[in-house]
């Protein structure tokens, strides 16, 4: 991969990591515990603050993954093995790069792992 190709990637990387920790900032108060006192909320809505924080702390989660794979990626070029596949040390596909920046693995041993 061309070294301003890497530097595009990195780019996208850095903007990426930056909007998944604005989001996370933004939405910390939707993953507080839910109060459960009865005198103020009704049974309902007591549910559906409950429901509203699981699903919060699920995309938290999801987030915190794509973060890592994020910093993974970010390491594998500051190593220069960025678009290598991990696994098997072959090139991955421009094509599979372009479309999901941070996969460690070529197709062929995506697939493998998935069997």
């Amino acid at each position: 991969m061309a070294e301003h190709d890497i530097e595009n990637v990195r780019e996208r990387l850095i903007g990426q990591r930056s909007e998944l920790l604005r989001l996370a900032a933004a939405t910390e108060s939707s993953r507080q515990p839910v109060q459960l006192d009865q005198t103020t909320v009704g049974r309902v809505s007591r549910m559906d603050a409950v429901q509203q924080q699981a699903m919060a702390l699920e995309a938290e989660r999801r987030r915190g993954l794509e973060l890592r794979r994020i910093e993974a990626a970010l390491r594998r070029i500051e190593k220069g093995e960025y678009g290598i596949c991990v696994s098997c040390g072959e090139e991955i596909a421009p094509k599979r790069l372009d479309l999901d920046p941070t996969v460690p693995t070529c197709v062929k041993c995506a697939r493998s792992a998935e069997a």
